[in-house]
């Protein structure tokens, strides 16, 4: 007989997305009873969402067989094409996807009758095609997918479809339109209207398109969403190292490094449990990131190589961890190569950047230049405020080992602007080195040491080790300015004298309003002063404006 409360508690807690429990009653009562394909269906789902692939697959191709002998051809036809989907993103099991893609088409052909199982069949070819490059045809395909999901009303199909058209349009540079599309998308995705695999799937592309886009605002919020979705279903194991990925490297770039770290371990736990390769390069070269800009060249070297041998080029930051160790030769052999290697997509502004910095490190001016042109090219192309960051920060370091200072300056300001809307003070700490030096270049001496005095402080405060000790090496003792203020303080204190307020202070400066106003009281108190006119009338009289 059947453990019906068992498979009542199973059900149960598949309808809840209770996947740990539904897999678990599920699995329990089909070693008591086997299941009927109706049942079979939803273990295979949800052992599939807690990382039990193999287990999935059995069940799935059990559901298949069980509903061939039912002679319900159609949802055999659906097994097979779910069984497919699952191993398309796998190299060792690409044929086996196939075979069953082609099983799933033959039954619906034989079975002569409009079906919401052939937009399925439709989406699927639109993803081998676009696998091949050819938008074109993807576009066509997942076009024809979504039209069957409207007629069907399968909310799942369209937005599965309408997110590979508008990976399409992004693919043909149409970036606007397909922006549009894929936001439109996840407004189905976040408002639970699609199922749980299918959400996944999109919520993944979508935070890689914008990636890929340098979009770091639109990832921002979906991968605040793609965490949100995941808490909501602690069992859940695919998507998640993805999520903990991400989010691991917009907490690097807004400063926030030991978290970073700590969330780039947590996707290196969750990856090696759910056995799933394609991602753990990448969390092995996040790791390795993070070790580098603080110093621990040891551990990133390991991180480094470990990322290598799970896939992930290790470049461009184990050519940047070369530079660092002072071994520049290495650098720039390894850079020259990767740039070689690697002539588009999103790898090819990392190396770029990287590129531009180690070839100056190099005194090859002539070939940064030619780094800094690529990178601006590629900033007039794409609507990005990082790519424009970054582009504008290579051109102003290249301008100034040209002996081109003011055009440097300029270059160098829409950089740091461009990072503070970014929020990423370890970017504008290293344009503060650079005005520094272009400072340098112009003979204000003291300006210059004002902006190492300014990075060294925000290079302390993040961590950033080796980048804090060349901060200081440019930034060697002096007297002590006016007053026995600080250098950070006659900065706030020539800005107090330009009117400004604290808030405009903290944003110019990059740093919290807190640590403006705490310069602030030291400054009154230092020069025994009672109001911001007292010291802007100091400032006047001193000549620090």
């Amino acid at each position: 007989m059947t453990d019906q409360p068992t498979l009542e508690n199973g059900r149960a807690a598949f309808e809840r997305a209770a996947w740990a429990d539904a897999y678990a009653a599920l699995a329990a009562a089909d070693a008591h009873t086997p299941l009927d394909p109706d049942d079979l269906d939803r273990l295979a789902t949800a052992a599939y969402l807690v990382g039990e692939d193999a287990v999935s697959a059995q069940a799935r191709t059990r559901a298949h067989s069980a509903f061939l002998d039912r002679g319900e051809t159609i949802r055999a036809a659906r097994s097979a094409f779910w069984l497919a989907f699952s191993m398309l993103d796998h190299p060792d099991r690409r044929a086996h996807a196939m075979g069953w893609l082609a099983r799933a088409q033959r039954l619906i052909d034989d079975a002569h009758e409009r079906c919401v199982e052939q937009g399925w069949l439709r989406c699927a070819s639109a993803f081998l095609h676009a696998r091949e490059r050819d938008v074109q045809a993807a576009q066509i395909e997942f076009a024809q997918a979504a039209d069957i999901g409207s007629e069907f009303q399968s909310t799942d199909l369209v937005a599965l479809a309408r997110h590979g058209q508008g990976r399409c349009l992004l693919a043909q540079e149409k970036t606007t339109e397909g922006l549009a599309l894929l936001d439109e998308v996840m407004v189905a995705v976040t408002g639970g209207e699609v199922a749980p695999v299918i959400a996944g799937v999109v919520y993944c592309s979508v935070i890689s398109a914008c990636h890929d886009l340098y979009d770091m605002r639109r990832a921002q919020e979906w991968t605040t969403a793609l965490e949100h979705w995941c808490a909501s279903q602690p069992d859940l194991v695919p998507f998640r190292g993805t999520c903990l990925i991400r989010r691991a490297q917009l907490l690097q770039l807004h400063g926030s490094w030991q978290l970073a770290f700590g969330e780039a371990q947590r996707a290196r736990t969750r990856l090696a449990a759910a056995r799933r390769s394609p991602e753990t390069g990448a969390v092995h070269y996040q790791i390795a990131e993070v070790h580098r800009l603080r110093g621990e060249f040891a551990e990133a070297d390991h991180a480094y190589r470990q990322a290598s041998q799970a896939g992930r080029k290790p470049y461009p930051g184990l050519a940047l961890l070369r530079l660092s160790q002072g071994q520049s030769e290495a650098a720039e052999a390894a850079i020259r190569l990767s740039l070689q290697e690697v002539r588009d997509g999103p790898l090819r502004v990392e190396l770029l950047a990287a590129g531009a910095e180690i070839l100056l490190a190099r005194n090859d001016v002539s070939s940064a230049r030619l780094a800094a042109d690529e990178l601006a090219t590629l900033a007039g192309k794409i609507d990005s405020l990082f790519l424009r960051a970054v582009a504008s920060q290579a051109d102003g370091a290249v301008a100034i080992a040209e002996g081109r200072a003011l055009p440097a300056l300029d270059s160098l300001r829409t950089a740091s602007t461009s990072w503070q809307e970014l929020d990423a003070p370890y970017h504008v700490a290293r344009v503060r080195m650079l005005i520094g030096s272009a400072y340098q270049q112009l003979g204000d001496r003291e300006g210059a040491q004002l902006e190492f005095d300014a990075a060294h402080e925000m290079f302390e405060a993040l961590g950033a080790t080796p980048d804090a000790a060349r901060a200081a090496a440019l930034s060697p003792p002096s007297p002590t300015p006016s007053g026995g203020l600080t250098g950070r303080e006659v900065e706030v204190l020539r800005l107090i004298a330009t009117g400004v307020t604290n808030r405009a202070i903290a944003r110019r400066l990059a740093i919290s309003e807190k640590t403006v106003a705490r310069h602030v009281s030291n400054i009154f108190t230092k020069l025994d002063l009672s109001s911001r006119a007292a010291a802007t009338a100091f400032a006047y009289q001193h000549k620090l404006v």
